[in-house]
C-alpha cells in the first residue's frame, strides 16, 4: 500500500491518460483545468481501506489501458479533507469524474472491474466532442503557467516532506505579505504537521477528562482529520463554555485558527461562528 504515498513518474503533468497523487495545493491545476481537456477520474481513498487502495490500483491499470481517453487523480482522503468535503464524500472509496470542471458522475465503495469499465466508458462517452479544451475544440484562453514557487512546495507535499512544504510556503509570504493562497497552504500544512502525531487514543482521552484543554485540542485535531468538523468545533465551543480566564482565551483562539483551514461560507463553519457568538455573549 505504500507505493501510494509516491505519485507515478509523470506525476503533476497534464499529459495524456496520466495517472498522478494530487493534493489540496494542486487540485485546481491537476484537476479542475486538466478536466477542460479530458475527463479526469479522482479517486479518494484511505491507505488504511484495503478496499479503496485495491480499487486505486484497478484504476491506475485501466487509465494506462485508455490511450489517454481520460486521466487519474488519486486524492488520500485524510489529509486532504477540503476535496473530500467539496465532493460531499459520506465514505471512502469515492470515485468522481470530473469535466469542465464541475462533477459528472460518481460511485462509492469497490466494485466489480466490468462494472468500473462500464462507468468509465459512460463518463467518456458523455463528454466526447463537448469539451472546451480538448483537442479539436476552439482554441480558448490558455491556462496560466504554474508558479514554479508552488510547484516547489507542492512537490515537497508529494514527497511527504512536510518541514519543506512548509518553507517554501513561508519564503512565497515573505516574498509576498499578501499572498493568500500560500497563506492558506501554509496553515493547511501547519495543522497537518501537529495532527499526523496524533494518538488514535485522543478523543477518548479528551471525553474522560472534559475539562483539559491540551487534550480537547489533540482531540479536535482528530477529528478534523477524520473529516469530522462539526464534531471538532462543537467540542470546542464546549470547551469555551466551561472555562473562564487564559484558558477560554486559549480555547478561542484555538477554535478560530481551525476555522481558517476551511472557506468562511461553507455551511458547517457559519453555523459553529453562530455558536461561538452565544457562547461568548
Amino acid at each position: 500500500m505504500s507505493s501510494l504515498k509516491q505519485p507515478p513518474a509523470g506525476a503533476g503533468a497534464a499529459s495524456a491518460g496520466g495517472a498522478y497523487e494530487v493534493g489540496e495545493a494542486d487540485f485546481e491545476t491537476k484537476v479542475l483545468r486538466r478536466s477542460a481537456q479530458v475527463p479526469v477520474v479522482v479517486a479518494l481513498y484511505s491507505q488504511r481501506s484495503p478496499g479503496s487502495v485495491e480499487l486505486v490500483r484497478l484504476l491506475e491499470r485501466l487509465v494506462g489501458e485508455s490511450g489517454g481517453a481520460w486521466d487519474l487523480a488519486t486524492v488520500e482522503a485524510e489529509p486532504n479533507m477540503r476535496i473530500a468535503q467539496a465532493f460531499g464524500v459520506q465514505g471512502i472509496p469515492t470515485v468522481v469524474a470530473v469535466a469542465g470542471g464541475q462533477p459528472l458522475a460518481d460511485f462509492q465503495g469497490a466494485q466489480p472491474e466490468a462494472q468500473v469499465t462500464q462507468w468509465l466508458s459512460a463518463v467518456v462517452d458523455a463528454v466526447a466532442g463537448k469539451l472546451p479544451g480538448a483537442e479539436g475544440a476552439e482554441e480558448g484562453e490558455q491556462p496560466e503557467p504554474e508558479d514554479p514557487r508552488f510547484t516547489a512546495a507542492e512537490n515537497a507535499l508529494d514527497q511527504g516532506d512536510l518541514p519543506g512544504a512548509e518553507a517554501a510556503y513561508a519564503a512565497i509570504i515573505e516574498a509576498e505579505p499578501g499572498n493568500e493562497e500560500a497563506k492558506s497552504a501554509l496553515r493547511q500544512v501547519r495543522f497537518m504537521g501537529r495532527a499526523q502525531t496524533i494518538p488514535e487514543s485522543a478523543v477518548q482521552t479528551a471525553d474522560a477528562e472534559p475539562d483539559n484543554v491540551d487534550a480537547a485540542f489533540d482531540a479536535a485535531d482528530l477529528e478534523l482529520l477524520q473529516q469530522r468538523p462539526e464534531a471538532a468545533f462543537d467540542r470546542l465551543i464546549g470547551l469555551i463554555k466551561r472555562t473562564s480566564g487564559e484558558e477560554r482565551t486559549r480555547a478561542r483562539t484555538r477554535l478560530l485558527e481551525l476555522f481558517e483551514l476551511f472557506d468562511k461560507t461553507e455551511a458547517f463553519v457559519v453555523a459553529a461562528r453562530r455558536k461561538l457568538a452565544a457562547a461568548l455573549y
